[in-house]
């Protein structure tokens, strides 16, 4: 950080002895250790924060990449699946034939004839077989 050899230091600290005095310079020396302490914790918290930013940044940019790469996976897919249907039906219905396809237009049957109807009695019911009730098989006959 500084460029402060040992005889640099020396003579800051004798300095510091003249000018502040023998009885207040461990105090005064105390105090600066707290302050520079804590003055590179909060250097060190700033890297880590503009760390974290930049991280997440480049996360945000390949969460778009990613994005944009699905979004071109799915459309290729749909695409594909449409020439796959389409080929499809060409083969199961001819170009001659109507198409099975659910856009294929239904028939009109509103102008149709009706079924002719049929008069009542003649048709014939289906024969049942005969209980023994109907029969008199199990009917006793009193006198």
């Amino acid at each position: 950080m500084f460029d402060i050899g040992l005889s640099e230091l020396m003579l800051i600290g004798v300095v510091a002895l003249v000018v502040i005095g023998p009885e207040r310079l461990p105090k005064v020396a105390r105090t600066a250790g707290i302050l520079l302490g804590r003055l590179q914790r909060y250097v060190s918290d700033v890297k880590d924060d503009i760390q974290r930013e930049l991280q997440l940044e480049e996360l945000k940019k390949l969460q778009e990449e990613v994005a944009e790469q699905a979004r071109l996976a799915e459309s290729s897919t749909r695409r594909e699946a449409g020439e796959l249907e389409s080929s499809l039906n060409n083969v199961i219905a001819p170009p001659d034939m109507p198409s099975l396809s659910p856009e294929a237009p239904v028939a009109d049957l509103t102008g149709a004839t009706p079924a002719p109807c049929v008069p009542a009695g003649t048709v014939s019911e289906p024969e049942r077989p005969a209980s023994q009730s109907e029969t008199g098989a199990g009917d006793t006959v009193k006198p």
